[in-house]
């Protein structure tokens, strides 16, 4: 199986088994890639992006279901992006404390 034809493929799993885990909790997963040595990089977003129980949730759905399907699969890694204006919030109250 190919690179693509495997995203395709965990796409269809996330899809079916995973999305509608998450939809149910307000949340949502977005795939990312499947890295050379095996892991594949997801994204929550929605109510799971900032859930406590997040890292759970990667582990005994997100990752559980990807492994049941893909056995080569070795793991998930959660990617999380800040937004701008996050960034630039922290930025502000960091440049305070500082002068």
């Amino acid at each position: 199986m190919d690179k693509l034809e495997q995203a395709a493929q965990i796409e269809k799993v996330i899809e079916e088994k995973i999305r509608p885990v998450l939809h149910a909790h307000q949340g949502d997963v977005q795939f990312l890639e499947i890295t050379a040595d095996g892991f594949v990089k997801v994204r929550l977003t929605g109510a799971c992006a900032t859930c406590p129980g997040a890292q759970q949730t990667l582990s005994e759905v997100v990752e559980t279901e990807l492994q049941e399907a893909f056995p080569e699969i070795k793991g998930v890694i959660p990617v999380f992006q800040v937004s701008d204006d996050l960034i630039n919030e922290a930025l502000k109250i960091i440049r305070k404390d500082h002068h």
